[in-house]
Order: structure tokens, then sequence, then C-alpha cells
């Protein structure tokens, strides 16, 4: 463990009842409750376009499954909750997140990306982020590393999306958007400066448009990622489409489903047969 505070935080809970609303469970989990349900991590990770090397991983909530196939905690929650009662949910996952990822040796040197409900773009007043930071900052972990992603918004919420990528970014997270379509992209890119925009794969279906997007994401040091890869035609249809040499991120079934452990470097590394198992050469 390369993070002392942190090792320190996960031995008291390894003594915590599981009665209680955080506890480590016997293989080191850690579990929440909440609403009567027991709550965890799944990580999946975010490949690199070109040789598909992880990057980084994005965290899920999920009710707790033996087998890491629990149900998505959000939307068996989301018609129970308040907004009150919202906010604190996705306080208590994105603290589970946390724990779950750096208390794996594997998530040294990449990032961790963490969803933003969009009950919290309205809910949450004053400075956003700052008790997340202030978490991070007690338990000694790199919050540069951490990218928040914020929902898809409407055309009313345009204001609140910029008012709220900036008091995250003032509390020192890098910004995680998502787009509806390319030309949604392009213009994120322009007014919210993001690290990193997410488009679904079935969305990119115009190769100029696709590279026009790309070319101004390298410009702007931003990060595409191409969502909801499930299978190898529509991987091979976004390579391609892509006739320029600019990078992009992939993420989908196709390489791997959400699951608790992160991935040795052995197991996620796929620079060596990268080309010939999904035939990209």
């Amino acid at each position: 463990m390369h993070y002392p505070a942190l090792q320190n935080y996960l031995s008291r809970l390894q003594s915590t009842l599981a009665t209680t609303n955080l506890w480590l469970d016997e293989q080191g989990r850690a579990r929440g409750r909440y609403f009567n349900s027991t709550l965890t991590s799944a990580f999946q990770a975010i490949r690199a376009g070109d040789d598909g090397r992880i990057v980084a991983y994005e965290a899920y909530a999920r009710s707790y499954a033996s087998d890491d196939q629990g149900l998505n905690i959000w939307k068996l929650l989301e018609n129970a909750a308040n907004d009150d009662e919202s906010v604190e949910l996705d306080r208590l996952c994105r603290l589970l997140h946390t724990l779950n990822f750096y208390r794996q040796p594997e998530s040294a040197n990449l990032d961790l990306y963490l969803s933003v409900h969009s009950r919290l773009l309205a809910a949450v007043e004053g400075n956003h982020g700052m008790a997340f930071r202030r978490i991070l900052d007690v338990l000694e972990l790199p919050h540069p590393d951490i990218v928040l992603q914020l929902p898809l918004i409407t055309p009313s919420q345009r204001w609140v999306l910029t008012h709220v990528a900036e008091n995250y970014r003032r509390n020192g997270f890098r910004i995680g958007l998502h787009a509806a379509s390319l030309e949604q992209a392009a213009d994120l890119l322009e007014r919210i400066r993001p690290a990193s925009i997410k488009v679904d794969i079935s969305l990119a279906n115009d190769g100029d448009a696709q590279v026009r997007l790309l070319e101004q994401a390298d410009r702007a040091q931003c990060h595409i990622i191409f969502r909801r890869i499930e299978n190898q035609k529509r991987l091979l249809a976004l390579r391609e489409a892509n006739q320029t040499a600019s990078p992009y991120l992939l993420q989908g079934f196709l390489f791997d489903l959400p699951k608790a452990t992160l991935l040795s470097r052995d197991e996620g590394h796929l620079v060596f047969d990268y080309q010939e198992k999904f035939k990209l050469a």
C-alpha cells in the first residue's frame, strides 16, 4: 500500500461491524449501507484506442453480489430518494469507490472516473467538490487523478453545468462530460474545457465530424472516450472512420465487464494481442 493515511483508515474499518454504514468485508472490500441496501464498487477499464492499454477505470455503485454482478444502485433508489438523500448517497458512493480503488496496488498511475448524478447539479448548494476534496486530503490521495463526470444535460441546464464544472475545477478536480452527439461534444469542448468527453459509439457515425472532433480535442488536451463498444463490428467501424492520428479512448463490454478487482498489468495489457484479437491491423 503506497498511501499510509488510507491504510490507517482501512485498518480502522477492518474492525468495524457490518451493522454500521461503512465497513470492510472479508476480502478487504469496502461496503456501505443505504436504505437497507448493501452497496459496493465495480470498475470498468478505459483503454487507449491505439493499443488497448488501460489508462483509467470508471467506478459504478452496485448492490453487493458475490459474482460482482449486483444491481445498479442508482436505478434502484432514484425514485425512492429525495434530493437531500441523493446527495448523501452520492457522497457515500464516492467514498466507497475511492477506498475500493486506491486500496488496490493496480490503481497506481491510473485515473479514476466518478460520476455525478443529475440530481446533484441542482441539489448541491455552495462550493461543489469541497467536501470530497477534504476527504481526499485527509486520506492523502491524489485528487488530480480523479475525473468527476457530469451527466448529460438539457439546454436549460447549460448554466448549471458551467457553474458546477467551475466549482469542481477550483477544488482541483478534472471534469468529464457526456455528449449526445459529436456536434454537442464539440460545443462542450469549446465552452467547458473538460478533461474528457464521452460519446456513445452508436452516435459516432459521421467520419468527417469524428475526425474534426478528435483533432479539436487533441489541441485542447481533452480525451474523447467512445463508450458502449459491445462488439467487434462497432470497434472496426470506429477504427475505419478515424483517418487521423489524433488519440482517443475506448470503453465497453467487448473488453471487460465491471468487476470489483482491478486487472493486473499482465491481464489488462492488450498491447501484444490487440491487433490480432480485434483485427485492427
